[in-house]
């Protein structure tokens, strides 16, 4: 499954990082991320991955495959 991520604000380079598994691209006030979610477990691991970082998550979205 491939989803994308929209993510309040700018995440800098280093926060980026923190999400190796996705890519990601800056628009207007927000940073959207895209990529691979294998199953349930690494999306909710992504999850919590944003919260521990104290990004505010505003979209998740399932792309077409």
């Amino acid at each position: 499954m491939r989803y994308e991520i929209r993510v309040d604000g700018q995440m800098s380079d280093e926060l980026t990082t923190a999400f190796p598994e996705l890519d990601s691209f800056v628009v207007p006030c927000q940073t959207v991320l895209y990529g691979q979610v294998h199953d349930e477990a690494h999306l909710y691991g992504l999850l919590v991955r944003f919260q521990s970082l104290g990004l505010r998550v505003l979209e998740f979205r399932l792309l077409p495959e």
